[in-house]
């Protein structure tokens, strides 16, 4: 089998750079599962970076669960599949070709669908003071249309909702995809409007925290977030028909 090519590396930032052309290349598959991770000396004299730097971005890379090392000091590629976690989600949000990965996309909102009606439900333990926390947040959406505003303050009232919820695993699974949303913050401004302008819903879920109504809260989350994904998927198809005109 080939080796991968690799590219020397910005002199910036050092071990990032390694680590993220390591992590890149063992998501897109040129370094499979089951292989050994070139050496360290290897590795930096091929990306022109000091070992210091080379041995940072490997510890980085076991931490992830992207590689092991074995007797002898040796590090082998794991299955990412099989052993990483949420945070990689935003390494595996583009392709290989550059192009938004559409199953990556549909992934990310199955699961912001599923786990979205629970952190509203979570969050009825929050009542009256977290209402009025919500309601703050609201009253900008409903003075301002502009769809900037309705994006930001949409994304804090989740925050607030999963942050007052105390689950730990909401949290955590919320920040990681967060963290994957923000890198195309603005290419879905315009897809999911039709949800950051859907103040109703929203509305509704504060109304049922003030109550401590938690299957109201449920209700109105996943009626909220099944607005977007619905744009999401109509974006996605027409992406994927483009794809397979080229």
């Amino acid at each position: 089998m080939s080796k991968p090519a690799f590219s020397a590396v910005s002199k910036e930032s050092l071990s990032d750079s390694v680590y993220r052309q390591l992590a890149d290349k063992i998501l897109r598959g040129e370094l499979p599962a089951g292989e050994p991770l070139p050496a360290e000396r290897e590795l930096s004299e091929t990306l022109g970076v000091n070992r210091g730097a080379v041995r940072e971005a490997i510890k980085r890379l076991q931490q992830a669960r992207l590689v092991a090392v074995r007797q002898g000091g040796n590090s082998v590629v794991l299955d990412y599949r099989a052993e990483g976690g949420l945070e990689l989600l935003p390494s595996l949000l583009v392709n290989g070709q550059g192009q938004l990965d559409t199953a990556v996309v549909r992934s990310i909102m199955a699961m912001r669908s599923a786990l979205a009606p629970d952190i509203a439900a979570a969050a009825v333990k929050g009542g009256a003071a977290l209402a009025d926390e919500l309601d703050a947040l609201l009253a900008p959406m409903r003075r301002d249309g502009d769809l900037r505003v309705l994006q930001d303050q949409a994304l804090a009232f989740w925050h607030k909702l999963v942050e007052r919820g105390g689950n730990i695993a909401f949290r955590l699974a919320f920040n990681s995809m967060t963290r994957t949303y923000t890198q195309v913050w603005d290419a879905l401004r315009l897809v999911l409007q039709a949800e950051f302008r859907d103040l109703d819903n929203l509305g509704a879920i504060a109304a049922a925290v003030r109550r401590g109504d938690a299957e109201a809260a449920r209700r109105h989350g996943r009626l909220h977030v099944e607005i977007g994904r619905g744009a999401l998927e109509q974006a996605l198809d027409a992406m994927e028909g483009r794809q397979r005109l080229q």
